[in-house]
């Protein structure tokens, strides 16, 4: 059973373009987070899932230089993305993350995968987004590829199309879902990159932990933000983009 990580990107985000290759101690945001997702034990494969844009021939380069797998798709049709990538790749299980989220924890991917792989059969996805206890940007959802690609044959409506578990948690009569807690509450914090605000509070994250640390942990975050409070502030005011 392979067990792969696809982590939608592209250039064109409405918010911030070009977001993900933006760089921090001479390092990009995706390779942070690419880094960062290899240490989970309980991943098999990364994939990048990007577009057939030309403005998005910068992150095959990027996976080119890696060496990391990616696939090219629809760029609105997310969902379509998805559900092609897992079967160029031969993916049983997806775990979908999406490339705004640098300082992503493998402890907390691990958490999550690990839930589901536990209840195999017993639930078609699992995610510690449904109810919200960790921070935005630690966001991963885990699903079998039977039910993304019911999903993908399915769901009809532009919404669904655009966000590819949206059709899946919005319809709990039809899929088995299942919800990941932290031990506390820490849903207040933003660690995920839609805007210079965004970028900037993870910049100050990386410069100051990253040099000593790189394998940092949410724990290691939280302390410093106790620390500094006012890195907190620098994008409490922004409002996550609704589906």
């Amino acid at each position: 059973m392979k067990v792969a990580a696809i982590i939608q990107a592209r250039m064109g985000s409405t918010r911030l373009p070009g977001k993900i290759l933006k760089k921090v101690l001479d390092k990009t945001l995706l390779e942070y987070q690419i880094e960062r997702v290899k240490r989970a034990k309980t991943i098999d494969e990364i994939i990048i899932a990007t577009t057939t844009k030309k403005s998005d021939d910068r992150i095959v380069q990027l996976c080119q230089q890696l060496s990391i797998p990616y696939y090219r798709g629809s760029e609105e049709d997310v969902l379509s993305r998805y559900y092609e990538a897992a079967t160029e790749f031969n993916v049983d299980v997806i775990v979908r993350l999406t490339s705004d989220c640098p300082i992503i924890d493998p402890n907390v991917i691990d958490k999550v995968v690990e839930h589901y792989l536990e209840n195999k059969g017993r639930y078609d996805y699992v995610s510690n987004t449904l109810t919200r206890t960790y921070p935005r940007g630690l966001d991963t959802e885990v699903m079998s590829y039977e039910a993304l690609k019911r999903a993908h044959k399915e769901a009809k409506e532009l919404t669904y199309r655009e966000h590819v578990t949206a059709y899946i948690y919005h319809h709990p009569n039809e899929f088995k879902l299942c919800s990941v807690l932290n031990e506390k509450d820490e849903s207040k914090h933003r660690w995920t990159v839609d805007t210079e605000e965004d970028f900037l509070l993870i910049k100050n994250i990386l410069e100051t932990l990253y040099p000593i640390n790189p394998l940092f942990t949410l724990e290691d975050v939280i302390l410093i933000l106790r620390d500094k409070p006012e890195w907190v502030q620098i994008n409490a005011h922004i409002e996550q983009k609704k589906l």
